[in-house]
C-alpha cells in the first residue's frame, strides 16, 4: 500500500472514531447527570430524548464527516460517502440488533440520516475550498 492508501484509511478511521467517541461521552454524560435513562434501561427514552439524541448524533456525523474530507489526501467527498456508507452499514446492525428496545423510528431514521450528513460534511469541506 502506498503513503496516500495510508492516509485515506486514517481519515476514514479518524472520522469514524470522533463520532464514536462523541456520541458514546455524550450518552454517558447525559445518564450520568440523569438527563437519560441508564442504557440498560432503553424502554425508559421518551420520544423527545430519543430526538434529543438524534439530534446531537446528527451533529456529531457531520462533524466526523468533515474531518474525514479534510483528512482525505484526494477527492474529500467521496471520503465522506464512503465513511457514510460504513456509517450506514453499522446504523443498519444496530438498529436490527436493538428492533424492539426503544421507539422503531428512531434507529430508522439513524439509518436514514447518515448519508445526507455525510455529504454535508464533505459539501462543506468542498465549499471551504472554492472560498479559499
Amino acid at each position: 500500500m502506498n503513503n496516500e492508501t495510508f492516509k485515506s484509511i486514517g481519515a476514514i478511521l479518524a472520522g469514524f472514531i470522533t463520532v464514536f467517541i462523541l456520541s458514546v461521552v455524550t450518552d454517558l454524560i447525559l445518564e450520568k447527570i440523569d438527563f437519560f435513562p441508564p442504557a440498560t434501561e432503553p424502554e425508559s427514552y421518551t420520544w423527545w430524548m430519543l430526538l434529543i439524541a438524534l439530534i446531537y448524533r446528527s451533529i456529531y456525523s457531520v462533524a466526523g464527516f468533515y474531518l474525514t474530507a479534510r483528512l482525505a489526501p484526494n477527492h474529500p467527498m467521496r471520503h465522506a460517502i464512503i465513511l457514510g456508507i460504513i456509517g450506514t452499514l453499522f446504523a443498519a446492525l444496530g438498529a436490527m440488533a436493538n428492533w424492539n428496545l426503544s421507539a422503531n423510528w428512531y434507529p430508522i431514521l439513524l439509518v436514514l440520516v447518515t448519508l445526507p450528513c455525510a455529504w454535508l460534511g464533505g459539501r462543506l469541506v468542498e465549499m471551504k475550498k472554492v472560498n479559499h
